[in-house]
């Protein structure tokens, strides 16, 4: 699409894209955690309620939420953008083999991986804590956002190794779903949204 619309001045932005759409896979994954709790409750959780959650009383606390992640993921493609100009400058490569090029094999491109990943790194951990357990408790109970919050943001500080593995592995499944052309991901999205239920229900108590 990058190459289509814009031609290859927006080349660099193709893997802040990729990467960034983790940071509202929250967002993406709310219907498969409002299945899991039909389905926790022995209710009918086919796939027709996925927007069932459109008739959450907490609709407006998720949308809230919602809006935050969106927020904090046009602030890392900004990030990703004032990166790339700091190091590369203002200058487009003229084919995706050059570019590659410069991002592989050049030290100047491995400082921008290394600084970019860095950087990236602290954008997901953000949102990590943010939501980890905000959006199935904001299902499960009628809450306000800052409530799920907090709880979220104190599941991560009462379990940081235990939150850890799990940002590690809902990143590398993301990764495994992302390769066969984003296909992958109709397995990996349900299957980390019915984990992320069962994590919640796991370290939240009643």
């Amino acid at each position: 699409f990058a190459r289509v619309y814009a031609g290859y001045d927006v080349l660099w932005l193709v893997f802040p894209l990729l990467a960034g759409y983790t940071l509202i896979g929250p967002v993406l994954a709310i219907g498969m955690y409002e299945l899991s709790r039909r389905r926790e409750e022995g209710l009918d959780s086919s796939r027709r309620h996925l927007f069932s959650v459109l008739r959450s009383p907490s609709l407006r606390a998720i949308a809230t939420l919602g809006v935050m992640l969106m927020v904090v993921y046009f602030a890392w493609l900004g990030a990703a953008w004032g990166i790339y100009v700091n190091i590369f400058g203002a200058t487009t490569p003229e084919s995706i083999i050059e570019f590659a090029g410069q991002i592989l094999a050049t030290p100047t491109g491995w400082t921008l991986m290394a600084v970019g990943s860095g950087v990236g790194l602290v954008f997901a951990i953000v949102v990590l804590s943010l939501s980890v357990v905000s959006f199935p408790m904001l299902l499960d109970r009628d809450v306000g956002v800052w409530t799920a919050i907090t709880t979220s943001i104190s599941a991560v500080l009462a379990n940081p190794f235990a939150i850890a593995i799990w940002g590690i592995i809902v990143a590398y499944a993301l990764v495994i779903g992302s390769l066969p052309f984003f296909v992958g991901l109709a397995v990996v999205l349900p299957v980390l949204g019915h984990a992320t239920w069962h994590l919640y229900r796991a370290i939240v108590e009643f």
